[in-house]
């Protein structure tokens, strides 16, 4: 996929040219939001890219990702970056084909996104950059920023090492095989979270299952008929797992 937000210093006029057939500019505080509108799509389309019809974020068709670049690769020659962005970015916002405009600024959170916000000042800081590699536009982390923020929204100063004190930080395998048991780690790769996350088995009763084409906690969600094979091999493997340790707990009470 291109660059697709490379020349951010770029985006203001063509985000006006292109996008205002489909906005109400009037009450738009920043042109940024357009681009960060544009931004959620991908990467919130990246993290569900489940297998099957799905409407956890929004409702989407099976693998987005894939419906997304063929979107993309569909326009005619000489079709602008932007416009490919937008005519994908669609998908994600209106699948269901029942939008006539998209409110970019004052969307409702339906999700309790505003929750892990408050979360990711508060417990789970997280350090993210966005290299020279990335489509999105290159940038470091900047906590003093981050803190500002959290402050600014909640309140609330962030603690960035306790995460790692509490769970062990690079070397949560160690500390998790002293300190831990029945834990699954369970990772679809398709899902970006996955990178931050215990791939192998840490121990007997510390288990990482894996799965290629899984998506974010695609095992969590409500068996259908047109589940794949392996998510619900993966599931049994779960169901088995957890009924061993319920049974392994229930035998030492009888023994203690």
């Amino acid at each position: 996929m291109p660059f697709l937000f490379k020349n951010s210093h770029c985006l203001p006029l063509l985000l006006f040219s292109i996008l205002s057939p489909c906005f109400n500019f009037r009450d738009l505080h920043s042109v940024y939001s357009a681009r960060d509108w544009l931004w959620s799509a991908f990467v919130y389309t990246a993290m569900v890219n489940y297998p099957t019809e799905a409407n956890f974020m929004m409702p989407l068709p099976a693998y987005p990702v894939q419906e997304m670049c063929k979107i993309i690769d569909g326009y005619p020659p000489g079709a602008t970056t932007l416009s490919k962005v937008f005519g994908a970015a669609n998908l994600y916002y209106n699948y269901s084909r029942t939008e006539k405009c998209f409110n970019i600024e004052h969307g409702t959170d339906a999700h309790g996104l505003h929750g892990w916000d408050w979360q990711a000042c508060s417990e789970m800081v997280m350090p993210m950059t966005c290299s020279n590699e990335s489509m999105f536009p290159p940038s470091a982390y900047d906590y003093k920023g981050f803190e500002d923020q959290c402050m600014k929204s909640y309140g609330v100063k962030p603690r960035p090492h306790w995460i790692t004190t509490e769970y062990g930080g690079s070397r949560i395998e160690q500390v998790l095989k002293r300190s831990g048991g029945n834990i699954i780690f369970s990772n679809g790769m398709q899902d970006p979270w996955s990178r931050g996350s215990v791939l192998k088995n840490i121990s007997s009763s510390i288990i990482a299952l894996v799965t290629e084409k899984g998506a974010h906690h695609v095992d969590f969600r409500s068996a259908t008929k047109d589940d794949l094979d392996w998510l619900v091999e993966q599931r049994r493997q779960e169901v088995e797992i957890i009924q061993d340790w319920i049974e392994q707990y229930n035998t030492d009470l009888k023994q203690a």
